[in-house]
């Protein structure tokens, strides 16, 4: 999507010496639809702005660049057309799981556990490095890298030494425990069960899936009411929540190669408690709830939300439910 082709385009401005991998190094701009590269500065170190000037005078030809400007000493902010924009909910909603794919690390080739059971683990650092290696994995073969997944391998913890790992399955359920290990940083503090059990949206572990439930309320309610996507006009989407939700989505495929190229499953979670909560905000707008405000365009922006939701739980390895 967006973010997929502004670093294919920037790559390509840059010209020969630049591997088909290399790292954009793409920033949220200062509106939606803005995105930011400190690129020039990896390309000519001398006189990045000379080269953030070069790039941004062959981006400037793209249909769908509104603008490409140099600011500073050499960064580069590049604004899409507002119709670009709006189209991601058509693009994201038709492309299904496929909406959070690149080709951002072909070429490489990386390995990790095709599973990990995380209620086998000894401990929660052992649980979490397992599930990070599942998940980095997944995210790596996304982004277009080869991957050679292996068996996961976990010792089972000594009866008296049991691990605390699935007593809190057990009460919180497994889909909360894997949210609550892919966002925990390496060394961070382990999950308490009751905390990620709480259908509060104050949980991330509940809020994420939550937000996938109230897109797809939006749907099914429009369902009943025989209302559907139809015919879509871009510039009906522009109210800031709308824009907002647009520009997190547009980031789907990019924070996806970033963490997998860090090894941090943690950043794509957190990335997703972020959509999770544009979502939120959307569809509790009134163009969302309320029959005469209601609109194709809003639809399509719903199912997109649902769409790119289930795509980054599905890498987590977690369901995403339709009712909460």
């Amino acid at each position: 999507m967006i973010t997929a082709e502004l670093r294919r385009a920037l790559l390509t401005a840059a010209g020969k010496g630049v591997r088909p991998d290399e790292d954009p190094l793409l920033r949220p701009g200062p509106e939606p639809g803005c995105y930011a590269s400190s690129l020039p500065f990896r390309l000519d170190r001398d006189d990045p702005r000379a080269a953030a000037e070069a790039l941004a005078a062959r981006l400037a030809r793209e249909p769908w660049i509104a603008a490409a400007e140099v600011t500073g000493p050499g960064y580069l902010t590049v604004t899409v057309t507002r119709d670009a924009l709006a189209g991601l909910a058509v693009r994201i909603a038709r492309a299904g799981p496929a909406c959070a794919g690149s080709d951002a690390l072909h070429g490489r080739t990386v390995s990790g556990p095709a599973a990990a059971d995380p209620a086998a683990a000894p401990d929660w650092p052992s649980a979490r490095a397992a599930l990070a290696a599942e998940v980095t994995a997944r995210l790596a073969a996304t982004a277009g890298a080869t991957v050679i997944f292996y068996p996961e391998r976990i010792v089972v913890p000594a009866p008296a030494l049991a691990s605390p790992v699935p007593a809190a399955v057990a009460y919180a359920g497994l889909d909360a425990v894997r949210f609550a290990l892919a966002r925990m940083p390496p060394g961070g503090r382990p999950p308490r069960a009751e905390g990620i059990a709480r259908h509060v949206l104050g949980n991330p572990a509940y809020a994420v899936r939550y937000a996938h439930a109230a897109a797809a309320a939006v749907l099914r309610w429009a369902t009943s009411l025989r209302m559907g996507p139809a015919g879509f006009q871009p510039r009906q989407l522009m109210a800031p929540p709308e824009l907002a939700l647009l520009d997190a989505l547009s980031w789907l495929p990019e924070r996806v190669a970033m963490a997998a190229r860090r090894g941090r499953p943690d950043e794509f979670a957190g990335y997703l408690e972020e959509l999770a909560a544009r979502t939120i905000d959307t569809m509790s707008t009134t163009g969302f709830t309320t029959i005469p405000s209601i609109s194709s365009e809003r639809l399509w922006l719903a199912d997109a939300a649902r769409t790119g939701l289930a795509a980054g739980l599905a890498l987590l390895g977690i369901d995403a439910p339709s009712r909460l």
